[in-house]
């Protein structure tokens, strides 16, 4: 099991002076998945950061990038159709720890998301302050490049997210908007995204994404507004509670009439009435017991199918 850190730089000069990046990666695959092997990783990355310094110099942001060509496709759908629950309760507890990091840092966090960042993808990188985007690179013989997918698409597999997203998106795009998505499973295109405002900065093409995502951490007027160890922007927080309150009130008689989607409705409430543990407990004890249903079997089951 590989418990080595992630690649680690920090800028030593210049107007990123100070600012480290993380690089999600996961040699053999084609794309970054969230297993329990790259939490470990991610958990061991993160965790001397935490101090404020690296290599006897303070840390001015940090930078989660991804060296695949996606940001993250996901969770790992194959621990969570097959291990146990007590298992699988852990891996999430586990994940949530670690997610939890990034919030947790005396300094301005940002993810730069250049590819797809579907369900804990975009959770982890929703734990950040910022969300940086850029718009695709090039395909094949210089074409326009396909438009990658931002989202949590965890109930159009009759699942629900497992690590805050049903509180942290409401609070970064339209909330009502965000709640229909998330109880839906519909994920966003990057420029329905970028027309969401979901991201705090949007890079001028591809290959500018990481300067763009240092220079905002990095920004002399970038610095945290909270110290409670939560996420700086999810739903409990009096800047959005009212608006999602109404939003959810609104929007509630007309999701899907889903099992999945009364999770998501449900973890929704226990952000906004009891805090954020008690949301992201919520999900964890909906995807646990989800997984079980018929309608889950039956798509994780479709799903894997398709992968092959």
């Amino acid at each position: 099991m590989d418990t080595a850190p992630l690649p680690i730089s920090v800028e030593q000069t210049g107007d990123h002076a100070g600012v480290v990046t993380v690089t999600l990666e996961q040699p053999g695959r084609p794309v970054v998945v969230l297993d329990h092997d790259l939490l470990r990783r991610i958990d061991a990355s993160l965790s001397p950061l935490v101090k404020g310094e690296l290599e006897g110099r303070a840390i001015r942001g940090l930078v989660l990038a991804s060296a695949s060509r996606v940001f993250i496709a996901g969770a790992d759908l194959k621990s969570i159709s097959e291990w146990p629950d007590d298992q699988l309760h852990r891996y999430l507890e586990y994940g949530a720890r670690v997610f939890g990091m990034l919030a947790k840092m005396p300094f301005p966090t940002a993810a730069a998301i250049g590819g797809a960042a579907l369900g804990g993808g975009l959770e982890i990188a929703m734990h950040c302050d910022g969300l940086i985007g850029a718009p695709p690179g090039p395909g094949k013989d210089g074409a326009p490049g396909k438009p990658y997918p931002v989202g949590l698409p965890e109930t159009g597999l009759s699942l629900c997210p497992g690590w805050g997203g049903t509180n942290l998106l409401p609070a970064r795009m339209d909330p009502a908007e965000a709640i229909r998505l998330t109880a839906s499973g519909k994920t966003m295109g990057y420029d329905q995204a970028v027309q969401a405002g979901l991201f705090d900065a949007i890079a001028p093409d591809a290959d500018s994404l990481l300067a763009t995502a240092k220079a905002w951490v990095a920004s002399p007027n970038r610095k945290r507004k909270s110290s409670d160890g939560q996420p700086l922007r999810w739903i409990g927080r009096p800047s959005w509670a009212g608006g999602v309150l109404s939003a959810l009130d609104r929007v509630k008689a007309d999701l899907p009439d889903t099992a999945s989607a009364r999770a998501v409705a449900r973890a929704v409430d226990a952000g906004l009435s009891r805090g954020w543990e008690a949301a992201c407990a919520v999900e964890r004890e909906e995807l646990v017991r989800l997984r079980h249903t018929p309608e889950a079997k039956k798509a994780l089951e479709a799903f894997f199918a398709k992968s092959k």
